[in-house]
């Protein structure tokens, strides 16, 4: 629930900042104040530094920061937050894929139809949504889907990441190196950003919330749970994610958001056999 509610509100305060400071530095200035967060961490815990893991960490930073960042921050200048909030739930899928070529899950008839459902769902959102299709919203859903597709493919990787090192370390890692693969991205957009007290707010929650504790929470889960269960707070980043638009920007909800979004969640309660009734099912089918 807490990191479904705080990567919900991540789309909400991307889309505040990232017309003002635009896409690249809004993303480097997020993963920056994660690194610090998380090296003020490591100092106080006196977690060494995995050094010798540094190009497992280098792609882990690529494709589950600095990657869906810039992505996700791009899109929102033309997708409204709970657009990209429930865009990005089809990251459950890509992590089943992903988890099925590394030979970690089986895919089965259900789990493939809960794919099926889930891409029906985004087109719905896409085309049905309160927002007027157009070149620019295709392409930031595209952006938003292939950011699913860099967090869900790099799931797996991040489980078996997890046998070798502590959460804290791979959190700090992989952030510290993505910013340095941001910053020359970044530089080059710096005198176009503009500073002001709403964007750095939002980048300083964003980088110290968002990103720096809300990794190390997820790593911590991800310690104890199959890749499958890892995915789970997926489920509730729509709802906050359209909530916090609807609350605080005032964005529009429309029938596509709610078929759609219902679809996309329908898909990954399927792909990942997720079924909160089934506790009291089995406990009535064990009554004599």
């Amino acid at each position: 629930m807490a990191l479904s509610g705080l990567w919900g509100a991540s789309f909400l305060l991307i889309r505040i900042a990232s017309p003002l400071l635009g896409p690249n530095v809004l993303s480097a200035l997020r993963i920056g104040m994660a690194s610090v967060t998380l090296a003020l961490l490591m100092r106080l815990m006196r977690h060494s530094w995995p050094t010798a893991h540094w190009r497992e960490l280098a792609l882990l930073g690529v494709f589950s920061v600095a990657a869906p960042f810039i992505l996700f921050a791009w899109a929102a200048l033309h997708l409204p937050a709970g657009y990209s909030a429930l865009l990005n739930s089809t990251a459950v899928m890509f992590g089943i894929l992903a988890s099925a070529l590394l030979k970690e899950e089986r895919l089965t008839v259900r789990k493939l139809a809960g794919c099926a459902c889930g891409f029906v769902g985004v087109s719905l959102i896409v085309g049905l949504g309160p927002i007027k299709p157009s070149a620019d919203v295709i392409l930031a859903a595209a952006a938003c889907i292939a950011a699913s597709a860099c967090y869900g493919c790099s799931t797996p990787l991040m489980k078996r990441a997890l046998t070798r090192m502590q959460p804290l370390q791979i959190a700090a890692g992989i952030h510290f190196l993505a910013l340095t693969i941001m910053l020359p991205i970044a530089a080059w957009s710096w005198p176009q950003a503009q500073f002001t007290p709403a964007a750095l707010a939002a980048v300083a929650v964003m980088g110290i919330a968002t990103s720096g504790l809300a990794y190390w929470l997820h790593l911590r889960i991800m310690v104890h749970v199959s890749t499958a269960a890892a995915t789970s707070p997926l489920f509730l980043i729509p709802v906050f994610g359209v909530a916090w638009g609807h609350l605080f920007l005032g964005e529009p909800l429309g029938a596509g958001i709610y078929t759609g979004g219902a679809l996309v969640l329908l898909a990954s309660a399927l792909v990942t056999g997720f079924n909160p009734l089934q506790k009291w099912l089995d406990v009535a089918n064990a009554k004599p």
